[in-house]
């Protein structure tokens, strides 16, 4: 049974840093890209940033590029998200998941096949 589970959101101030991260178990993970998407009360789930196979290829949304860095380590079958600067506006649950297409990083949530079930960052002002 595939699991990815998160961890490590919880309540920042504005300007300050977090990091979560995402462990699997069930997955070949060396053969997923990996991404964090968020979504905001009352708002779409969006992708914010995925990283090829190998973790030589990254890609972010405008949203938090310069102050987000996704990482992953395939020995522990972690991805990792560092969030930099944070804003209220970056408010969300965050999800990682999990992406069989190889040739491009996706940024549909229809192009994941396997999701986490969330870690809520919440950015007070």
């Amino acid at each position: 049974q595939v699991q990815l589970v998160e961890s490590g959101g919880g309540l920042v101030q504005a300007g300050d840093s977090l990091s979560v991260s995402c462990t699997n178990s069930g997955l070949t993970f060396s053969r997923y890209a990996m991404a964090w998407f968020r979504q905001a009360p009352g708002k779409e789930r969006e992708f914010i940033a995925g990283m090829s196979l190998s973790g030589s290829s990254t890609r972010y949304a405008d949203s938090v590029k310069g102050r987000f860095t996704i990482s992953r380590d395939n020995a522990k079958d972690t991805v990792y998200l560092q969030m930099t600067s944070l804003k209220p506006e970056d408010t969300a649950v965050y999800y990682c998941a999990a992406s069989l297409v190889r040739i491009r990083i996706p940024i549909l949530n229809s192009e994941y096949t396997y999701w986490g079930q969330g870690t809520q960052v919440t950015v007070s002002s």
